[in-house]
């Protein structure tokens, strides 16, 4: 498959050929939204707590006696009915933590960037450096790529001039290919990437023939 190379200014200046087996795989929605689910489900800190009666400051004693008060029975001041008191099924501290297998990870962001190409939402740029930190000069390049809605911008290594020049623009984000999640790339629009980019994530979620697992192991 072949996709145009845009310059700084908007123009196309090649093609370039790109792999079928990262870039034009059939959508599967349920390895990705197991995926999506994995990885949001990790990010939780798992810290919430409440108190149960038992674990609530405050005497235990029977509030007033059983019977010929008018009122209702009532028992200690920590009771989950009163205001103060323990909390009934309350959250605790707990792992949200969920594990699927590393090539069910792989296919569902390959199948994500498939869906970028055929949704025509994948941008691919010679390269993207700056000499300086600058917004206006970021704003200026994605005017001219014709980009008006949420980007994220993907290049082959950290660029501190990228990333500090587009960290102020709503809606824009930029990371390194190798950190590349299935959050990020649904969680924007346009999927922004530089040649070097696309031949790093081309490097890292190819599919890899047996022979060359074997060699790649010794």
């Amino acid at each position: 498959m072949q996709v145009p190379v845009y310059s700084l200014t908007g123009e196309v200046v090649k093609q370039i050929e790109i792999s079928d087996e990262v870039f034009a795989v059939p959508f599967n929605e349920a390895v990705v939204h197991q995926a999506l689910v994995r990885q949001q489900a990790n990010a939780r800190q798992g810290t919430a707590s409440t108190k149960t009666r038992s674990e609530v400051s405050g005497s235990s004693r029977k509030l007033f006696r059983q019977k010929h008060t008018g009122s209702a029975r009532a028992g200690s001041l920590r009771s989950p009915l009163r205001r103060g008191g323990g909390i009934t099924f309350g959250p605790k501290p707990r792992s949200y933590h969920q594990a699927i297998p590393r090539k069910i990870r792989q296919l569902a962001l390959r199948c994500i960037l498939s869906a970028k190409v055929k949704d025509g939402e994948l941008v691919v740029m010679e390269e993207l450096k700056l000499d300086e930190p600058r917004t206006k000069e970021v704003v200026r390049i994605l005017a001219a790529l014709g980009v008006d809605s949420s980007v994220l911008i993907v290049t082959a290594e950290p660029e501190d001039n990228v990333i500090k020049s587009a960290r102020n623009l709503e809606g824009t984000k930029t990371m390194p290919a190798s950190l590349l999640s299935v959050v990020d790339m649904l969680s924007y629009k346009v999927l922004l990437m530089t040649v070097p980019a696309v031949r790093k994530v081309e490097q890292i979620w190819k599919k890899r023939l047996p022979q060359e697992v074997s060699n790649a192991s010794v």
